[in-house]
């Protein structure tokens, strides 16, 4: 069965796969880690795959398949979001591309099902969809059929022959209900990861700022190869350096911006971004203004935004400091316009900043100045 959830932004998970290892910062407090801990005994599902350390919970690195999953999205009837893997990466450098490409195959029959695919690992997806492009495609290979459980009531041989290409992945490739995203925390994040996504062949192209950890400008990402090049990722196109002149360089992270120019040549732009502040124990503060730059971005360039929550830490209002004068949350941070985050006065960097409390995930909640922000993006 599916995994009903509360998170924010889709209404089930599906675990194909168990298993992980960390690749950036923003894995240091991971959830799924925590919840493997609990079931690590003998016989039981994250046997082997999680240990306690004197940090706290962490992944061996071993992944373990689980192609009996494949056959849930056949038994739900009523139509979902559905969060592939949420405990583990299906881009994971230890998973083969048959079962990556088994996983594809069913979310590709399922249609009634929308699939949410976060990875941290965009590079190796990149490689999947070559690898594909190459000539293996989603369904014609024997490795790929013998890894699907025999009960599905589908048998996933749509050619005779191997064609190569995109054509052996059926017909809507990519597939409207199967969305791409990849985790970002910060800028140097979003640079790595944003501009192999959008090499990646899908219908929706989103991204999940969480936990933010620093500031990310999605209208100045690094694009490889191109020296110090920086696109908008929103729009598709760059900004010219100010003042405007014809053929004028991009303009720098926190460079005044003159023209936009169209890239006719970008491969794709996003068209969702998710956006949260880390929750749980050793949580670290998201600064309101780095949130808010994304939201203003989004929303400048028509781009659906999603605020998922706080996390741990939040603003309170003169009312609520009031309140929690005198108990063992009163150690606060301040967060100032210009990103900075840390201790000082609220006067410093530029002008006043806010201060910032550990209430707790509850309390904090999910209002981006005073209003919930839930939106979903349609497939192109």
């Amino acid at each position: 069965m599916s995994a009903m959830t509360s998170i924010e932004w889709t209404d089930a998970t599906w675990n194909p796969l168990r298993g992980c290892s960390r690749v950036s910062d923003g894995c240091r407090n991971c959830y799924a880690e925590k919840v493997a801990m609990r079931f690590r005994g003998e016989g039981q599902p994250y046997e082997g795959l999680v240990r306690m350390t004197t940090q706290g919970p962490k992944w061996t690195g071993e992944i373990k398949l689980v192609p009996a999953a494949l056959r849930e999205p056949f038994g739900w009837a009523k139509p979902r979001r559905v969060f592939v893997n949420s405990m583990s990466d299906l881009f994971h450098e230890s998973v083969p591309f048959e079962f990556i490409a088994s996983v594809f195959a069913v979310m590709s029959v399922t249609t009634r099902h929308t699939y949410q695919v976060l990875t941290k690992r965009p590079a190796r997806m990149l490689e999947f969809f070559q690898w594909v492009k190459d000539g293996a495609g989603c369904f014609d290979d024997d490795a790929i059929s013998s890894r699907l459980p025999k009960d599905i009531p589908w048998v996933p041989h749509h050619h005779n022959t191997r064609r190569g290409g995109y054509d052996n992945c059926g017909p809507g490739f990519p597939y409207e209900n199967v969305w791409l995203g990849v985790s970002v925390e910060n800028q140097a994040t979003a640079d790595e990861r944003i501009p192999l996504l959008l090499q990646c062949p899908a219908a929706v192209r989103w991204i999940s700022a969480e936990p933010l950890l620093g500031p990310v400008d999605l209208e100045r990402v690094l694009w490889p190869d191109l020296g110090d090049h920086r696109v908008d990722v929103l729009r598709g196109g760059y900004w010219n350096e100010a003042p405007y002149l014809l053929g004028a360089r991009s303009a720098a992270l926190g460079a005044p911006k003159g023209g936009f120019t169209n890239h006719s040549d970008m491969p794709g732009k996003l068209d969702w971004v998710v956006v949260g502040g880390e929750s749980g124990n050793g949580a670290r503060p998201m600064n309101p203004w780095w949130a808010r730059s994304l939201r203003d971005q989004c929303d400048a360039a028509g781009v659906k935004f999603l605020f998922k929550q706080w996390g741990e830490w939040a603003e309170q209002t003169p009312e609520q400091q009031r309140q929690l004068a005198g108990s063992v949350i009163m150690k606060h941070l301040s967060a100032w316009p210009d990103g900075t985050l840390g201790h000082g006065d609220f006067r410093e960097n530029g002008g006043y900043g806010r201060p910032l409390f550990p209430v707790g995930k509850k309390a904090a909640g999910r209002l981006l100045d005073g209003r919930t922000h839930d939106e979903f993006p349609e497939a192109r």
